[in-house]
């Protein structure tokens, strides 16, 4: 079993990864980014680790990401 430790770690090295690695992304496309990565670790943490909670999390927290950026 996965612990939560685990999950968190692991969603934070991923996300930092995408964003290190894309480097010309726009705002909106990085909050995206951002906010996958928080939600990620947010649905493990709340969850309890299980994998449809990150998921979950993640997807929430893309959408919010991606909302919360200004539109042009």
């Amino acid at each position: 079993m996965i612990s939560i430790k685990h999950s968190a770690i692991c969603a934070a090295a991923i996300s930092l990864a995408a964003l290190t690695g894309c480097s010309g992304m726009t705002t909106q496309d990085r909050n995206t980014a951002i906010g996958a990565g928080v939600g990620g670790v947010a649905g493990a943490a709340l969850t309890g680790g299980s994998a449809l909670g990150t998921v979950g999390g993640a997807a929430v927290g893309g959408v919010i990401g991606h909302e919360v950026s200004p539109k042009k």
